[in-house]
């Protein structure tokens, strides 16, 4: 079996994500508080893991749950949970990767895919080319997904972790081995929490998709470029990645890992700066980056990223900018001008 599967079969990576109250509970308020969408319909719950979100979605009202887990976690844990529960009638566990399942021959399709699919900075070691391939196989027209829709953001950081403590360790100056240790880190991201503090910016949007209509091509590489300017003075070392995703229904539920929001198990992704790329930016510094996140020619699940510190002086500013560059100034306060005419 696939090791991506295999590693799945660990218990204690799946109490991580059953202790992540931030994660649990957007899921749970997500089902139960939009009961209607789940009544007497048919819902497929696309690595089903233990079997938790198929039982809420039958708690839910749900008429059948296709609970489909490519794991040996399949007979070994999640069908002691729904027999457990009393849900063998509603909810079917079948140990299968989804690309692999058929349904009945004279099933219908389903009304709802639910799944939690999601890797570190969203996409790496996730598992959305999955939920996708069920999506265009399994899903009714006007089918749901839970979630629905998928936004990145990207902010410039200070990450304090790396340089603040190791200045005084115990009375002890490590500094040479911050050097050291930074000049490691900055050759792969950082799966770390920050502090809202540690933000020098409160995030731009890096990346939106519905999954009702995104394809898998258009995974394969994300490229992104900007300017932002500084909401804070701080000490500019990296830069944080976050996602949220959001629910469908009247009582929409939004699941965030920002540094604003409760910690959950994914943090953020923090990609850190070379040494002799760090610096004190004053409030409004302009900093011009372009970010890649492509695709692993080796691992489809994997994802490479790569962040590039542009030119501020050379690279277009959006309109309005806030920095303190004079072009911006300017064009801002020609801007308010018109706005009062």
């Amino acid at each position: 079996m696939n090791t991506y599967f295999t590693e799945y079969e660990n218990l204690e990576v799946h109490e991580l994500m059953l202790r992540d109250r931030p994660r649990q509970e957007a899921y749970y308020n997500a089902i139960m508080k939009n009961k209607e969408l789940f009544k007497d319909k048919v819902v497929m719950d696309v690595g089903a893991g233990t079997g938790i979100l198929s039982a809420f979605c039958a708690q839910a009202g749900a008429r059948l749950v296709y609970a489909i887990e490519a794991s040996n976690l399949a007979t070994k844990v999640a069908l002691d949970l729904i027999e457990d529960n009393g849900l063998t009638n509603i909810v079917k566990v079948i140990h299968s990767q989804i690309e692999d399942f058929v349904l009945p021959s004279s099933a219908e399709k389903v009304d709802i895919i639910i799944s939690e699919w999601m890797g570190f900075y969203l996409l790496h070691e996730g598992m959305l080319d999955s939920v996708l391939f069920a999506r265009d196989n399994f899903l009714k027209p006007n089918g749901l997904l839970f979630p629905s829709e998928c936004t990145i953001y990207v902010a410039p950081c200070s990450v304090p972790s790396l340089y603040d403590y190791w200045q005084n360790v115990d009375g002890v100056n490590m500094g040479k081995f911050a050097s050291k240790l930074r000049l490691q880190k900055s050759t792969r991201p950082e799966i770390t929490q920050l502090t809202p503090n540690d933000l020098l910016h409160e995030g731009i949007v890096f990346h939106w998709m519905s999954l009702l209509d995104v394809s898998t091509q258009e995974l394969n590489e994300i490229r992104f470029k900007d300017v932002v300017a500084t909401q804070i003075a701080g000490k500019h070392q990296g830069f944080c990645i976050w996602f949220e995703v959001q629910f469908p229904g009247e009582e929409s539920v939004v699941l965030s890992t920002s540094p604003l929001a409760p910690e959950t198990h994914w943090k953020q992704c923090v990609v850190v700066l070379p040494e002799e790329n760090c610096e004190t930016l004053d409030e409004k510094s302009p900093v011009a980056f372009q970010i890649l996140m492509k695709r692993s020619a080796n691992d489809a699940r994997k994802y490479n990223l790569e962040v590039e510190l542009l030119d501020p002086n050379v690279e277009e500013h959006p309109v309005p900018c806030s920095c303190h560059m004079t072009k911006c100034i300017l064009t801002e306060a020609h801007l308010k001008m018109m706005d009062t005419t």
